[in-house]
């Protein structure tokens, strides 16, 4: 019987660990599909508090993980598939095995969004991706034309660590201005490498029949005009879905999918809390997340204080 379950190692799934653990709940961290969290793909973390020169965000994941481990934190590399919350204490299936705990804490984090398009599926990992620093290195991208869909300050990120690598950068954006921050967008608009196609949404990525990525077919929302630009990657960087399936039908959440908490980080189920990008569409940032892990960790705390009075 576990104390206290944590659902992702991101910030907020980390950030948790290391208050459970220092609580003396011996918490067992589950890593997910994507252990680390979307941080393990950005390169260089600008924001975060306590790195003045940046650090890459792989590293900054690995040490908040080291540092939760350390006070006695249990991370698993394992994939819960179902859970039963009708009752404490909770039941999960991870990787099959049964996991019993008497809180737990949803930390499960955003994956990234897709366009919808059949040929995007199909051309996935043949061209498309929807990580710069995970595969914007490899030899079919380097000195060739590359496009990046987004406007905001992923896409902003994507397109100027893809300069190092390719030709040039088509960042198509629906909009006639970048939903970045101020500094992001600057940057952007400042490199030669980085050519901007306003006004303008992907209708289809090309070429299926070659299994591989030859250009994208877009449309002027102003105009309706259509146009092909070549090129051999598409980065698709349109913001996140949260990854709380899982829950759905048992923990409350908004029409998007993301949890809505009730008071602090308690969910409509006692002894189940949230934290981060699964119950964030608003902030989304590495600190906030591990402030939302904090309070979550903080507020399992005091439950369990409370059964055991």
């Amino acid at each position: 019987m576990e104390k206290v379950v944590i659902i992702g190692t991101g910030c907020a799934g980390l950030t948790a660990a290391v208050y459970t653990a220092r609580a003396n709940l011996a918490p067992l961290v589950l890593t997910g599909i994507m252990p680390g969290g979307l941080l393990t793909t950005t390169s260089i973390v600008e924001n975060f508090p306590g790195f003045p020169e940046g650090v890459d965000g792989y590293e900054l994941m690995t040490r908040m993980q080291a540092q939760a481990e350390k006070f006695g934190a249990r991370v698993k590399y394992g994939t819960v598939e179902s859970v039963d919350l009708s009752k404490a204490p909770f039941t999960l299936s991870v990787d099959g095995e049964p996991v019993h705990t008497q809180t737990l804490i949803i930390a499960s984090g955003a994956s990234h969004r897709h366009l919808g398009l059949e040929s995007e599926d199909k051309l996935e990992k043949k061209g498309v991706t929807y990580c710069a620093t995970c595969d914007g290195a490899l030899p079919l991208f380097r000195n060739q034309p590359l496009v990046v869909v987004g406007g905001g300050d992923s896409a902003a990120e994507e397109a100027l660590y893809l300069t190092r690598f390719g030709s040039v950068v088509y960042l198509i954006h629906r909009r006639d201005q970048l939903r970045a921050s101020k500094i992001m967008a600057e940057r952007v608009l400042a490199h030669p490498k980085i050519k901007p196609v306003w006004d303008s949404v992907v209708t289809d990525i090309l070429d299926v029949n070659q299994d591989k990525v030859t250009a994208v077919r877009i449309r002027n929302v102003k105009t309706n005009a259509e146009s092909e630009l070549a090129c051999a990657g598409v980065f698709i960087a349109v913001g996140h879905v949260p990854n709380t399936q899982l829950f759905k039908g048992v923990i409350d959440m908004d029409d998007a999918g993301y949890i809505v908490p009730k008071r602090g980080s308690e969910t409509n189920v006692p002894g189940v809390f949230v934290a981060g990008d699964c119950s964030d569409r608003v902030y989304r940032q590495a600190v906030t997340a591990a402030g939302m892990g904090c309070a979550a960790a903080i507020d399992a705390e005091r439950h369990l204080a409370a059964l055991n009075q």
